[in-house]
């Protein structure tokens, strides 16, 4: 029987990474990510994301929606016709699959997500 999930119980090592040079905008962030799970199928992730303040090219996948809710700190995210969203600590957002645009972090963020990535 599948396990209930409790992200402040679990003991994922950190994975740590950057935007690819070719995307960045905006200093060079370190990204933080503590994936606490994936199904079998492996359409669905969720788990915990950190970034320091930067600003990078983002490009969703046509079968991939992330929504996820911030717990610290405040980012914007820009399409490619300019429309800027704005989200701090409480708030959430989903990103469509298909999205392309730009995600900035203004203050130092922390955020709890799930991704689901559709098979075709």
């Amino acid at each position: 029987m599948p396990a209930i999930i409790a992200f402040s119980q679990q003991n994922t090592a950190p994975e740590y990474d950057h935007p690819r040079e070719e995307r960045r905008v905006e200093g060079n962030p370190q990204r933080t990510t503590w994936n606490h799970y994936t199904n079998e199928s492996g359409e669905v992730y969720a788990g915990v994301w950190a970034c320091e303040p930067g600003r990078w090219r983002i490009a969703m996948g046509d079968t991939e929606d992330e929504f996820f809710f911030v717990t610290e700190g405040r980012c914007r995210l820009i399409d490619e016709a300019g429309l800027a969203v704005e989200v701090g600590a409480g708030e959430s957002l989903v990103i469509p699959a298909g999205f392309k645009g730009e995600f900035h972090v203004l203050e130092a963020m922390k955020k709890h997500y799930m991704i689901v990535e559709r098979k075709p």
